[in-house]
């Protein structure tokens, strides 16, 4: 890509997916203009309503175009009422991360100024750890082709060497990258079933040699129930989660639940070569249309969307202008912004003036 400036292929989706997807790229023009970065946004068409209309969920032609892209940023998809013949709904953000090989989901979990934590420990504040939920393999695997009989389902989990050496050194990299910003030693903790399935003893044999590339990066296992556990008990004592695509898909709206729900949870799917950014709630159909939804976890997402830009040569204005992304959204909550999520009065429009005000303070 040429310094300081990207395409970004713009995928709203359905339900508040559109509201807090326009919200989003109001913001980052007067954020890019500041910062003199260059960011030009294609929208293109895909979802379960656009598969209402037309019987495409994810046109090729979008897809290609997405693919084309420096990056993607994605609002939500799917609709309880529309699916396919099959029963499922319509979700072509898995088909970007298995097409595209998007084997690393990113989840940053952190407690942000101003907005309530579950726990009443004051060692919650602290917060902030990352699930890095593997996602184009394990039981995501026979996704659409699992077998389904009058009297059995069954689907197969699948983990290979590949992508466990991929997702591991991701990981122990990504803790580096911590321990470097919060000045203290990175920790991985993979998260398995080894003390049941062959499958997740295989893994954690691949992930303790990866872990020996990196000695001055901490490693562990945590078995998936007594992470539950401890997610609610500690999860300050955490810092880096790799996990498989399952687990991680439940765990990671879990530890959303710590820091103030889905609303502060942002996400991005990463590759070697392609990257999608997304907040990690759904298309929420109980208030779509309502001018309620809470943008944050998008705004964050594209945060995260320049930060990881910079990091493939955009610039530094890239980096710069998502860390204040990042402290505005921050700020506007710790200031006292209340969305409806967490029992305030403060629309979709009012996080958008309040982050837009502090930008550049």
């Amino acid at each position: 890509m040429a310094a300081n400036s990207v395409r970004i292929a713009v995928l709203p989706g359905d339900g508040i997916g559109t509201e807090v997807t326009e919200a989003t790229l109001e913001v980052l023009e007067p954020l890019a203009r500041r910062h003199g970065i260059g960011l030009s946004t294609e929208t293109l068409p895909a979802g379960a309503f656009h598969y209402q209309a037309t019987g495409e969920a994810f046109p090729e032609s979008s897809f290609r175009a997405a693919e084309a892209a420096d990056a993607i940023l994605l609002g939500a998809m799917g609709w309880p009422g529309i699916r396919q013949a099959d029963g499922t709904e319509i979700a072509p953000q898995l088909d970007l991360r298995f097409r595209l090989g998007l084997y690393a989901g990113v989840r940053p979990v952190r407690a942000i100024p101003g907005v309530p934590v579950a726990l009443a420990d004051p060692r919650a504040q602290r917060i902030d750890f990352v699930l890095v939920r593997e996602s184009t393999e394990g039981l995501f695997h026979s996704r659409g082709i699992g077998l389904v009989t009058e009297d059995l389902a069954e689907e197969t989990l699948r983990i290979t060497r590949a992508t466990t050496e991929k997702l591991s050194r991701f990981s122990f990299r990504l803790a580096e990258r911590r321990a470097a910003r919060l000045g203290r030693a990175g920790r991985v903790t993979l998260v398995d079933k080894a003390n049941v399935f062959r499958a997740f003893a295989f893994m954690r044999a691949v992930f303790d040699g990866v872990a020996a590339e990196f000695p001055a990066v901490e490693s562990g296992h945590h078995y998936v129930d007594a992470m539950a556990l401890d997610l609610v008990r500690r999860p300050w004592a955490f810092d880096v989660l790799p996990t498989e695509n399952m687990f991680g898909d439940i765990l990671s709206d879990l530890a959303a639940g710590l820091v103030g729900g889905m609303g502060f949870s942002p996400s991005a799917d990463i590759g070697d070569e392609h990257a999608v950014f997304q907040p990690a709630h759904g298309t929420a159909p109980d208030i779509a249309g309502q001018g309620i939804a809470n943008p944050a976890a998008m705004l964050l997402s594209a945060a995260m969307m320049l930060d990881w830009l910079a990091s493939r040569g955009a610039g530094q204005g890239f980096a710069d202008a998502g860390a204040e992304l990042e402290g505005a959204v921050d700020a506007a909550f710790a200031a006292g912004l209340r969305t409806a999520d967490i029992g305030g009065g403060d629309g979709t429009a009012a996080v958008v003036r309040a982050v837009t005000e502090r930008l550049g303070r």
